[in-house]
């Protein structure tokens, strides 16, 4: 069972900056599209960033321009660094596989809070 452990996130105020790290504990990230999702209170959970096992990237209209996903294959590790952050990041942020019906059973996340 492959399991997932995000950590970075933190307190920060609007315009601050955040990098967060999703580590797996199985080979996949290399070879599969991995995404970074969040989930503000209330909402439901969403895709903000995407990395295919290229290179290419993809993000949500909200986060263009201020969020860079990121891959690090040989420490089969995702990255999200998050720049001029917003309040409306305010999240949990999840990492998991980002394409197909398939997802690893999801970790705990890490809390982001943008705030004064």
């Amino acid at each position: 069972q492959v399991h997932l452990v995000e950590s970075g996130g933190g307190l920060v105020q609007p315009g601050g900056s955040l990098r967060l790290s999703c580590t797996a504990s199985a080979n996949i990230v290399s070879n599969n599209a991995m995404g970074w999702y969040r989930q503000a209170p209330e909402k439901q959970r969403e895709l903000v960033a995407t990395i295919f096992p290229g290179g290419l990237t993809n993000y949500v209209d909200s986060v263009k321009g201020r969020f860079t996903i990121s891959k690090d294959n040989a420490k089969n590790t995702l990255y999200l660094q998050m720049n001029s952050l917003k309040p409306e990041d305010t999240a949990v942020y999840y990492c998991n596989f980002a394409f197909g019906t398939i997802r690893l059973s999801w970790g705990q996340g890490t809390q982001v809070t943008v705030a004064s």
